[in-house]
Order: C-alpha cells, then sequence, then structure tokens
C-alpha cells in the first residue's frame, strides 16, 4: 500500500509540475474585475520582526537582515508550506509602514522572478489557492508605486496560478488542502479578468465538500479545532465575496458555516483560545471572534457532543474533554492519541492543558506530543490509547497514521444539584492488558471545583484473562500508569502541606488546590508547552499521580479546587506574554 501511494504522489507531483509549466506559458489577459476586501489578520510584532530580517518558521530562527525572504535554506516540508503559502503577507500588512510594504513587494516579485516559470516547491493546489488568497488581498500594499510593467508582471502571475488552479483543483487532498484551492479559485476567478468562467465550477465542487467533508454536527474529519476554523475562515472569505460581486451563495456553503459556527463556540475556551487537540493549537488572537463575527451566525453551542468534544462550563470555569474515538485513516495524519483528556481554563487564564504539537519543532517532538503522556489523562506506563501506524505518504509527504485505536467511546453527562457530571470511558488498553479506562468529572455550580475520578477495569472474563497474561508479563508486579495533569507555563505551582497537596497559582491571583485520596503516589514533574511562533518548547510543570494496577479495579480520585480566599470574580490586570514573537 505505502508504494502505491508514493508512486501515486509521485506522479501528482509530477503533473502539477507540467501544468505549473504550461500556465507559466499562457499568454492571459491581466487587470482587476473587482477586488475583494482584505480580511486576513496579520500578527503586528511577527511583521515587525520579518522586516527586520528575523525569519521564524516552524520553530526555526534565521536572522539575516539583508537577506530575501527566498535565500532561506528550506527544506523541511512545513517550513516550505509556510514560505510559498504566503500567509505571512497578513503579518507584514498589519504593520503597513513603508518598509514593510517594500520588503513585501521585494519578496513578491522575487517570487516571481524564481518560480514564476512553474518552477520550485509551491506549486501545488493548495498552496496556490492559499498564495492568491492573499496576493488579491494585498494587492493594492504590493502594487503601490509600482511600476506599469512591474504592475503587469504580477497581474500575469496572478492569472497564470489562477489557470493552473483551475486544471489541478481536483488533485487536492479533502480536507483544509482542497478547501483552500477551491476558495482561492473562487477569490480568482471573481478577480481576474478572463477568469469568471472558473467560478461555477469551483463553487459546485465547494458546495459538495460542504456536504461530504462537514458533518451534520458541524465537524471535519480530523477534529482538529484550529483546522475547523481555518476551513470556516475560508468558507466565510468565499460567502463574502460572492456577495460583494452580487452573486448568489450556495445553500450548501451558508449551510456549512451555520453549522460550523456553533461548534467552535463550543470548542472555544473561556479566554477565547481553541482547545488545543489533534494538531491544533490556539488559534492566532482575533481570528475566531472576526470569523464568528463575518459569518453572521447567532446560534450558541447545543447539548451533547461537538466534532467529539464534551464542554461544561460552570461559572468561570470552562472544561473541555476529548470524548470520542480519534480520526481515523488518512484523517488521522495530524491526530494525537488524547481519548478523555481535558483541559481546564479559569477566566482567561489556562489552568490545566494538553502538551500540543511539536510539529513546528521537528520530528521527534511531533511524534512525542502525540503521545498519551503527552496530555492531561491516564496513560499505562510505555504504552498510549493508540498507537502510531507505520508510515504512508500523503501529498507526497511522509506521515504517521494512527492505528489501533479505541473502538468504543462511551460517554453520559448527568445534571446534578449542585453540577454537572460526565461520565468517560474507552477501550484502547483492552487488547494489550485487558483494561477499559473510565473517568468521572463532576464541575460544581458555580465553577469553583472540580472532582475526577479514573478507573482501570476489566469488564468480562477475556478481559480477566488478558489482564492475568499481562500480570505475568510484570511478574506480578502490577501495571504501572500515571494520572497527568500538565500546567500552563504561566501557572506557579507548589507542594503544600507536607506534600499531600499542590497549590496552583495563576497570574490573576487565583489559588486552585489540587489533592488526592493516598492511593497514588502525587509529584510534581518538569513538563512542556509546544506552541507555534516559539523558538523551542517552554518548559511547565506537571502534577502526576502514579500508581500500579494490581487487581481486577484499580481507581484514583482527584479533587482540584479554588481555595477558600479566593473570590469569585478578580479584576484580571496582567498583561499576557504573547506567544508569536517570543525568541528565548
Amino acid at each position: 500500500m505505502a508504494k502505491t501511494q508514493t508512486w501515486r504522489a509521485r506522479r501528482t507531483q509530477f503533473m502539477h509540475r507540467v501544468h505549473a509549466r504550461l500556465a507559466a506559458r499562457a499568454k492571459l489577459p491581466s487587470g482587476f474585475v473587482s477586488q475583494p476586501e482584505p480580511r486576513s489578520i496579520g500578527r503586528y510584532v511577527r511583521g515587525r520582526q520579518l522586516t527586520a530580517g528575523n525569519f521564524l518558521f516552524s520553530g526555526q530562527l534565521i536572522e539575516a537582515p539583508d537577506s530575501s525572504i527566498w535565500d532561506i535554506d528550506a527544506t523541511e516540508p512545513h517550513i516550505v508550506s509556510e514560505l510559498h503559502g504566503f500567509a505571512w503577507l497578513d503579518d507584514l500588512a498589519a504593520v503597513g509602514d513603508g518598509k514593510a510594504r517594500q520588503k513585501a513587494q521585494d519578496w513578491v516579485f522575487d517570487w516571481i522572478e524564481r518560480y514564476g516559470d512553474g518552477g520550485g516547491p509551491g506549486w501545488t493546489p493548495d498552496l496556490a489557492g492559499r498564495r492568491l488568497i492573499r496576493w488579491i488581498n494585498h494587492a493594492f500594499f504590493i502594487l503601490r508605486g509600482q511600476t506599469r510593467g512591474g504592475s503587469e508582471l504580477f497581474f500575469q502571475s496572478l492569472a497564470r496560478q489562477a489557470l493552473f488552479l483551475s486544471r489541478r483543483w481536483k488533485r487536492a487532498s479533502p480536507g483544509l488542502p482542497r478547501f483552500e484551492a477551491l476558495s482561492g479559485m473562487v477569490y480568482a476567478g471573481l478577480s481576474l479578468e478572463g477568469m469568471s468562467h472558473h467560478v461555477a465550477p469551483a463553487l459546485k465542487a465547494l458546495a459538495q465538500d460542504c456536504e461530504t467533508q462537514i458533518d451534520r454536527e458541524g465537524g471535519i474529519p480530523t477534529r482538529n479545532p484550529e483546522e475547523l476554523l481555518e476551513v470556516f475562515t475560508l468558507l466565510n472569505w468565499a460567502a463574502l465575496a460572492l456577495d460583494e460581486s452580487k452573486l448568489a451563495q450556495p445553500e450548501e456553503l451558508m449551510r456549512a458555516i451555520s453549522r460550523i459556527a456553533p461548534t467552535l463556540r463550543a470548542l472555544r475556551h473561556a479566554d477565547g483560545g481553541l482547545a488545543r487537540f489533534h494538531g491544533g493549537g490556539r488559534g492566532i488572537d482575533g481570528r475566531l471572534d472576526h470569523a464568528l463575527s463575518s459569518s453572521g451566525s447567532k446560534t450558541r453551542a447545543g447539548d451533547g457532543l461537538h466534532m467529539g468534544f464534551a464542554r461544561i462550563q460552570s461559572g468561570r470555569t470552562t472544561l473541555i474533554v476529548d470524548a470520542a474515538p480519534p480520526p481515523k485513516d488518512e484523517a488521522s495524519y495530524d491526530a494525537h492519541a488524547s481519548t478523555l483528556a481535558f483541559e481546564l481554563t479559569s477566566g482567561r487564564r489556562p489552568l490545566i492543558v494538553n502538551c500540543g504539537s511539536g510539529q513546528s519543532f521537528g520530528e521527534d517532538w511531533r511524534r512525542a506530543g502525540r503521545a498519551t503522556a503527552s496530555h492531561s489523562t491516564l496513560a499505562i506506563d510505555g504504552y498510549s490509547s493508540s498507537l502510531l501506524g507505520a508510515p504512508s505518504r500523503l501529498d507526497g509527504l511522509r506521515h504517521e497514521l494512527l492505528s489501533q485505536t479505541p473502538g468504543s467511546v462511551v460517554i453520559e453527562e448527568t445534571q446534578l444539584q449542585d453540577g454537572v457530571r460526565l461520565e468517560v470511558g474507552h477501550d484502547g488498553y483492552r487488547r494489550t492488558h485487558g483494561l477499559t479506562h473510565a473517568r468521572t468529572l463532576e464541575l460544581s455550580l458555580d465553577g469553583r471545583s472540580l472532582v475526577g475520578e479514573d478507573l482501570l477495569t476489566t469488564l468480562s472474563d477475556g478481559d480477566k484473562s488478558r489482564f492475568d497474561r499481562a500480570m505475568d508479563r510484570e511478574k506480578l508486579q502490577g501495571m504501572s500508569f500515571a494520572v497527568r495533569f500538565h500546567l500552563h507555563p504561566e501557572v506557579d505551582a507548589q507542594v503544600d502541606l507536607g506534600g499531600a497537596a499542590i497549590s496552583l497559582t495563576l497570574k490573576s491571583g487565583e489559588i486552585w488546590i489540587f489533592r488526592h485520596d493516598g492511593v497514588a503516589t502525587m509529584t510534581l514533574e518538569p513538563s512542556v508547552y509546544l506552541e507555534n511562533g516559539r523558538l523551542k518548547p517552554r518548559s511547565s510543570q506537571q502534577v502526576v499521580l502514579s500508581a500500579r494496577a494490581m487487581s481486577y479495579a484499580t481507581r484514583v480520585r482527584w479533587s482540584l479546587a479554588k481555595a477558600q480566599d479566593t473570590p469569585n470574580t478578580l479584576r484580571d490586570l496582567v498583561q499576557d506574554e504573547r506567544s508569536d514573537v517570543q525568541f528565548e
């Protein structure tokens, strides 16, 4: 199977190159029929860093103040994608001064000179779509002060890229890459002279993908919240561009936007950031609010699961739990073994987190971030609830898909007189150890306390036999396991009460106390927080409850509660640390 995928990927790349060369030779009309309003949100400080020659992509910093961005020695696929997708134009436009504009102009025309003939790695449908949207969005920024010859060169390149995309969008992978390609085709068809005939087929395909790739609950197969936000943003942009061009918006497109909006609201913590699961991060500051506002959808999140996640909110506390099996097959290329893991935010301060995606720090960190031990849940030592399978190739890139995932994940939510109880369980350790992991979480009505229980148990005679065999392998010493609670880097954790509790102090001044029932050994250990825009992972801490499963049922109870003298509301005036500009 792997050889077949590799051959197909090579053939697809070869045909991309052929059509890129053909498009580069075409003589096409040049100019705008109309231009959508720029809607992409850039990061001002990141733009400042770019103008200073500090290139930070996928965790790698290159300081080259007098060099072109295309002189970066970029062979790592994720860096190549970031460069040739031109999302960094948003950051330069956010600065908007003469120096930033000069950099944008130099680098755009340098790209045309180096790669505009169809050469280089940027000629794939998803990157072409992403690039077209940015070039069209920021065309006035790029063209200001240009000669007539420069403007014609820019428009010719736009038209040739649009022609390439019109021939190759069908080869984009399902999901975000295809949405990027189709949205870019819609943008180009509406904006450029001689391209209007490409709008109808692109819209038809986009409408079809809205029906097949976005489920009835507004979720996508990858279950990546940040990727869902990117899809939502693209659909919003396409809908608004159609509206500005006085064209009808497909019903499928509008229904998809209406389905996604409440799901994103459910996946947003009280601090405004997205839950970090399955390769996704918090999202760029302001993008989620802007996307929800642009959609016009006011629908709130309903009861039940949202893209497989359960959300509980009481008082100022938000709890989001991964309560469904992980993505399957090709949708699992970035998926994590995070079943039953949760994140907790108090007000605008994250408290319990997952380590996150290590993709921007290299393959070793990426693999580590996908393991169960990198999430706030229970893991049997040496095992994850889902395993990484043999490497496969998607779009010419090497990926390890998940295998041996939990076959069953159950959930039950109960409204209590004084709060909410969530009971979840999965069978990810049943095949290897005969054990099912069940977790109970009770959040009080005022959001001031969370009481939890983690249970490893056998459910059948067959499970007991597997457990006995596992015990024999361990020489009857029991199965070592740990329940981990990864803390945000800005949480100050101290062992308290002679080792019986751990106090957790947030920058807002809130103090939370972690306790347990004494069945396990409680320790405070190092951890990491993986986030984009950093040179290296941030050091943090984790509370770990370690124990051994010696019988057919082992139970660990714990609690997390605000200290009694912590008020219900605080004036949280401490300035947040911006993660996208840290070069330490």
